[in-house]
């Protein structure tokens, strides 16, 4: 597989009165093609700022975005538009996102329109019917308007509006998170097959490990904007290297009851976003952190077989 999206040290920094937050901080990873990462932290941890960053839906500070092999950190209005033909969004409220206005047919044919993709009306409602039913949605709800439907229609709407010009590539912002939980593994089935039959590539965004679990090939695990670790995702789950992604993975719920389970609580105030300074950003709640942690910036270091981590103490957690 080749590399479709990559990123080398991104950043994307708020101005506010006390100075600049860091929303994102140099940040660097590849996403193979047809394959899905999964990006994984706390609220506020910068994961969905970093998928609008990649979109262009906010510009970055600094840093490097290519797709397939091409610079598109800094583009024109005209090579933008382009490029939205191939990397799409579906957001986490399948409400909100969605135009109360606008019938269901109108919405997912916006793009259409907006591309002139389709030669004719009747070519127009024939592609958006095909987008229907390809994402599970009755023809008969084509002049229906969100408000008449559930969380799961209306997020099949917007994954229908997001593949309307046949991307490539599609961040998938915590797409699951406002939806009941049999309605959650009914969209994840459907996006797991869409990438099968389409061929697309998906950063998947959620604060759920058990779904990123399900979903991902690979593991992103963020704080404070930070990448702290990542590697495959079997690898994340059998062997977690850095004490943060320890509490996230023992706050799992469990129904096997025989398994024993230890509990690690995460204590202390959180480090400050803003102008943040040297040290781990973790320090303050890592009951492993020593005297190194908060004046000495941890390297990002492959500790062997593709796994990587930001710890002064990862070796202990072995």
């Amino acid at each position: 597989m080749t590399a479709l999206l990559e990123v080398e040290h991104l950043k994307s920094y708020f101005k506010t009165p006390r100075g600049y937050l860091h929303a994102v901080d140099d940040v660097s990873f590849s996403v193979q093609e047809g394959s899905t990462i999964g990006v994984v932290g706390e609220s506020g941890c910068g994961k969905s700022t970093l998928g609008r960053t990649i979109l262009h839906l906010r510009e970055s500070t600094d840093g490097v975005i290519r797709f397939e092999g091409k610079d598109i950190t800094h583009v024109h209005k005209t090579e933008l538009k382009k490029l939205r033909q191939q990397m799409q969004m579906i957001f986490q409220d399948p409400y909100s996102s969605l135009d109360p206005r606008k019938s269901v047919q109108r919405i997912i044919a916006e793009p259409l329109r907006i591309y002139r993709a389709c030669e004719n009306a009747e070519a127009l409602r024939a592609r958006v019917l095909e987008l229907m039913d390809m994402v599970g949605l009755s023809a008969d709800l084509l002049e229906s308007y969100p408000h008449e439907m559930d969380g799961g229609r209306r997020q099949r709407i917007g994954i229908a509006r997001a593949l309307a010009m046949r991307p490539r590539f599609i961040v998938c912002d915590e797409p699951v998170s406002a939806l009941d939980v049999s309605i959650q593994a009914q969209i994840l089935n459907l996006l797991q097959d869409l990438q099968q039959e389409q061929k697309l590539t998906y950063l998947f965004i959620t604060h759920n490990l058990s779904v990123v679990k399900h979903i991902s090939t690979e593991i992103i695990v963020m704080y404070l904007g930070c990448m702290v670790e990542h590697c495959e995702t079997e690898e994340l789950f059998e062997n977690p290297r850095h004490p943060y992604t320890r509490a996230l993975l023992s706050s799992i719920p469990s129904i096997d009851l025989d398994r024993p389970r230890t509990k690690e609580t995460l204590k202390g105030e959180l480090s400050s976003p803003i102008e943040p300074g040297e040290g781990c950003r973790f320090a303050p709640r890592c009951k492993y952190a020593k005297k190194e942690c908060f004046t000495h910036t941890p390297e990002w270091r492959n500790i062997g077989g593709e796994h990587y981590v930001a710890c002064h103490r990862s070796d202990d957690l072995l």
